[in-house]
């Protein structure tokens, strides 16, 4: 699930509600770090996985994500194997990366919890890298992307990929869909997950190619809600100021 409000509440909420994992979204989303904290602490309480988008995959965005206490980043306008790298780079330890280290944040139970190198080592292990390729000529790139050392998930945006085939926010164009198609079946050959998202029917062409890391955005799981049940029975009569 795709949370682009600062709500730790919401995040509360999608743990109740079953789902594996929630996206705190900062690129598209008015979260601060302050509230990416709360919301990530409420994810923990809820028993919820929870990863971030940054704004950009700079190393300076991607730290101050993962110091909030977040098990996975999703790191946007990734377009080679050399930008991959980077990412991995900015959010692994030494000496796999060149993460800074530092125990009074969230992510380091605020330098009160003992051994500091088994914290470090935990999380070079547990910490998901995913890579969002966003375009046309991007994804040709994604059997190298998904070959990189530390990259788990190459994630495909179909909005923006849409957009850059000609087609904007028309994700289940033929051309759009063959395209997720081969994007998919390269990725999971070259050893990573793939990655996308969407509503129910996005979801059910999804598992048919085999992917295992989809999400759906909160206003969509609202709809479809709100589509389940019949309007008219809620509605209140007229108030007497109308």
């Amino acid at each position: 699930m795709s949370v682009m409000i600062p709500s730790p509440q919401v995040v509360e909420m999608v743990g109740e509600l079953g789902f594996d994992w929630v996206l705190i979204d900062c690129e598209h989303g008015g979260i601060s770090l302050e509230s990416v904290e709360l919301m990530a602490m409420a994810a923990e309480r809820a028993g919820l996985s929870a990863a971030g988008r940054p704004p950009c995959a700079d190393p300076s965005a991607i730290l101050a994500l993962l110091d909030r206490g977040l098990h996975g980043i999703q790191v946007p306008h990734v377009g080679t194997a050399r930008e991959a790298a980077a990412v991995v780079a900015a959010a692994r330890f030494p000496p796999a990366g060149r993460r800074s280290l530092a125990v009074g944040t969230c992510a380091g139970g605020y330098g009160l919890r003992p051994r500091t190198t088994d914290r470090a080592a935990a999380q070079a292990r547990e910490v998901v890298i995913a890579v969002q390729v966003e375009d046309a000529a991007a994804v040709e790139q994604a059997p190298d992307i998904a070959r990189v050392a530390g990259v788990d998930v190459v994630f495909v945006g179909p909005s923006d990929l849409s957009a850059s085939m000609g087609h904007p926010g028309d994700t289940a164009h033929p051309d759009v869909l063959a395209a997720l198609d081969r994007f998919c079946r390269q990725v999971q050959e070259a050893g990573a997950q793939a990655g996308t998202a969407g509503g129910l029917a996005a979801l059910r062409h999804a598992e048919g190619l085999g992917v295992g890391y989809f999400y759906t955005h909160l206003p969509t799981l609202l709809q479809l809600g709100t589509q389940a049940l019949d309007p008219a029975a809620f509605r209140a009569p007229a108030a007497p100021w109308h």
